[in-house]
């Protein structure tokens, strides 16, 4: 794990204890910290205590990052642990407050009353910024923006590995950055950084900083769009002005951005909308938004000193991500695809533009009430097939445009669009939708729809 001598004696609570708190309270404790932690999940804090079990003694551990064992701590280190509400205690003398970005700092009491106490509150991206100085000589490259920060996270990261170079995959993918050995001296940390991270960050001076798009999303956290937008653009602030910074100017929000750092000059990249590019070689990058991300990650890549050459059997060589524009099968001729990850019409809006003749299933718990975003390919679907809460919405918006049945569930809409479909056509989940009105979240959607195309006859 990572660990720092500067978090030795000092004192930190720690709100949250899922996977990345988990590995917070770790690396703190390690380092010598004093840890105060709390989740309302007893079990998350009794995990602190015991390795997590993997797949059985003796068993083969062939395990994900997202299950693999913790180390147990040691005598020492649970010295320095205990347990408590940090709401229910004097936070004065604490050196800072560590949230889940899943913690909504603009309105929990508790970030209120750290700031009321002078206690900083900060997220695990920020201790590893601090933890840094204390690392082999490395760089660092963050992606942030309302779609595709996973695709281009993992592209790059995917094109390093390509070229030999140490790397490690981070923040809001893989496992928390904590959690992760530090890299040798040469390695570079390719972190995606939502929103939520970004405002619990103060110190992190990306090598690359790459913002990729802005649209509205998670409005409920911000005072407005306005307020979303300011929150991406911190990502370059904190950021020296002659590190790189990369941006996509196809919004408003980003290129005002972009506009912004004008004086950075050779240091500032824009990528333009519509820029024209043979895609015919990257199976898993079709699509204009997988032409930007593709961009984005050329330029990170070339930033870094990654050659030409080795960029492109990168790209060539990339499989893409599960739920994200994911080819399941190709059967008598249909693709089916699954696209869980979509689950607004700005992020499903790419993968209609990406396909000429689609069955589209759409539906779920509705984060908007128009499907405005992805009107302007609504001439490429065949035939759409709604689901869930927003179902029967969905269906009055698409029913002037195209055929429409109201399917209800998935597992009807994968069996009316395998009947429909015929040589050349795309099966198509794209959502537009939250997935909690039927579903765990969009993976366990997604990975019904998989189940589903496996069962047709």
């Amino acid at each position: 794990m990572i660990t720092s001598p500067t978090w030795r004696g000092k004192r930190f609570a720690v709100l949250g204890l899922a996977r990345s708190g988990a590995a917070v309270v770790r690396a703190l404790v390690a380092s010598g910290a004093e840890v105060v932690a709390w989740d309302s999940d007893e079990a998350a804090r009794d995990a602190l205590f015991s390795a997590r079990e993997g797949r059985g003694e003796g068993q083969p551990q062939a395990l994900s990052p997202s299950t693999a064992p913790l180390p147990t701590l040691s005598p020492e280190e649970r010295g320095l642990l205990s347990f408590a509400d940090p709401e229910n205690i004097d936070l004065a003398g604490f050196d800072g407050l560590v949230v889940s970005p899943g913690v909504p700092i603009n309105r929990h009491p508790v970030a209120a009353k750290a700031r009321a106490a002078g206690v900083p509150v900060i997220g695990d991206i920020e201790l590893f910024a601090q933890a840094r100085a204390s690392l082999p000589p490395h760089k660092v490259v963050g992606i942030t923006g309302t779609n595709g920060k996973s695709t281009t996270t993992a592209l790059i990261h995917h094109i390093l590995e390509t070229a030999g170079v140490p790397a490690r995959l981070g923040g809001n993918i893989g496992k928390p950055i904590l959690g992760e050995e530090p890299l040798p001296d040469g390695g570079v940390y390719v972190l995606e950084l939502s929103s939520y991270q970004i405002d619990l960050t103060t110190s992190l001076d990306c090598d690359v900083a790459i913002l990729l798009n802005i649209t509205p999303d998670h409005l409920d956290r911000y005072d407005g769009f306005e307020g979303y937008a300011a929150s991406k653009a911190r990502l370059f602030a904190i950021q020296s002005p002659d590190h790189a910074a990369i941006i996509g100017i196809a919004d408003a929000a980003s290129a005002r951005i972009a506009r912004s750092l004008s004086a950075r000059g050779e240091h500032l990249t824009k990528i333009a909308p519509g820029t024209c590019m043979d895609q015919s070689r990257w199976p898993s990058l079709q699509g204009p938004h997988n032409a930007q991300n593709a961009l984005a990650a050329i330029d990170a890549c070339k930033a870094l000193g990654v050659d030409d050459a080795v960029i492109d059997r990168g790209l060539e060589s990339f499989s893409g991500l599960p739920h994200r524009m994911e080819l399941v099968v190709s059967r008598d001729g249909v693709a089916f695809v699954n696209d869980s990850k979509a689950t607004n019409p700005e992020s499903t809006a790419p993968a209609l533009a990406a396909f000429s003749r689609i069955h589209w299933i759409v539906g779920g718990q509705a984060k908007t009430d128009d499907l405005d975003a992805c009107a302007p390919w609504f001439g490429h679907v065949a035939r759409a097939y709604t689901i869930g809460e927003a179902g029967p919405r969905f269906a009055a918006i698409l029913t002037p445009h195209m055929s429409v049945e109201e399917s209800g569930t998935l597992a009807q809409a994968v069996k009316s669009a395998a009947a429909n479909a015929r040589p050349g056509d795309t099966v198509l989940l794209s959502p537009a939708c939250a997935s909690f009105d039927q579903f765990r979240d969009f993976e366990d959607r997604g990975d019904r729809f998989r189940t589903l195309v496996g069962g047709l006859a």
